[in-house]
């Protein structure tokens, strides 16, 4: 419990350095080498989605295993063991990075459209170059609320669940989705079994999600309505799990999110989510945030709860 709490407190103080040493980035390392393999390799459409299918078995094996078997060597060593630990449960939690990259997108509103689509290109997949200001914060907002569940709730449910190993891999199936998981023609083969798999993993975590955020809003935002949209616009979304965090999100600030994004030079038909009381300002990406961190609280309260109950 006490590595658990002190993960979520150095990712707050921190977040991600870009020089730190990172799982994740590893993580991606090994993805890219893995794409790169496999389209050598592959014959056919056929193959391709097969060794979309290995790289799922191969990489959820490798990060689950090695953390576990790391500690597992550790156990005995008192001090070594909740520092590994602590520190392998930070790298799953990205609330801290979020925040501050959501912030540099916010900040760079002000230098400068150019400016602000550079920067919102670095924690989107979309393309960025032609974003007028509301679609820059559409796209921010979007971002927080989605990653409120794949970057920071989901890794905590499953680091309480099957500690650092489960979170580790369930970071690589995210990873693997982000990477490889597109509808378009480039990824749609190999990229079918990575996104069929974080369907599944963040089916639970996405819904809690959704409820944690509207249920820790309150008092400050339009909680029925989070709860409203969010039910109302859960099948807004190409990805079976997304419209749940973003709905609530879209409901609680009164705004409209979701619509037609352009990936790879390929414009994705998407339908919109919320209703728009009011067009999209600024000061909604700290609104996001805010949500974001309340939620992450809300999460981290439960966990000591049910923990304190079963002990």
């Amino acid at each position: 419990m006490i590595d658990f709490l002190a993960a979520l407190i150095l990712d707050f103080l921190i977040g991600d350095p870009y020089k730190f040493p990172h799982p994740v980035k590893l993580m991606g390392k090994m993805i890219s080498f893995e794409e790169k393999t496999a389209r050598r390799l592959s014959k056919n459409s056929g193959s391709l989605k097969g060794w979309g299918a290995c790289i799922v078995l191969i990489n959820m094996a490798v990060a689950f295993f090695l953390p576990y078997y790391i500690l597992k060597f550790l156990r005995g060593y008192g001090p070594a063991y909740h520092i590994v630990n602590t520190y392998f449960l930070y790298t799953c939690v990205a609330a801290g990075c979020l925040q501050r990259e959501a912030m540099k997108v916010y900040a760079a509103l002000s230098e400068g459209l150019d400016r602000a689509r550079h920067v919102l290109s670095f924690i989107v997949g979309r393309d960025t170059k032609d974003l007028d200001e509301g679609e820059i914060i559409r796209a921010a907002v979007e971002t927080v609320a989605e990653n409120t569940s794949d970057g920071v709730t989901a890794p905590m449910l499953y680091a309480m669940i099957g500690g650092a190993p489960l979170a580790f891999l369930y970071k690589m199936v995210n990873t693997m989705d982000s990477m490889l998981g597109y509808l378009n023609e480039k990824y749609k083969d190999i990229g079918f079994y990575p996104a069929k798999t974080d369907d599944v993993f963040n089916f639970l975590p996405s819904r809690l999600t959704g409820v944690v955020m509207c249920i820790s809003s309150a008092f400050t935002f339009k909680v029925a309505d989070g709860f409203r949209i969010m039910i109302r616009d859960r099948r807004n979304h190409k990805s079976p799990n997304c419209a749940y965090p973003e709905g609530a999100v879209a409901g609680l600030l009164g705004v409209q999110l979701g619509g037609d994004n352009t990936y790879f030079g390929e414009v994705m038909k998407k339908p919109r989510i919320g209703d728009k009381l009011r067009d999209l300002e600024r000061d909604d990406i700290k609104r996001s945030i805010e949500i974001m961190y309340r939620t992450e609280i809300v999460f981290a309260v439960i966990y000591f709860i049910i923990l304190r109950v079963i002990s």
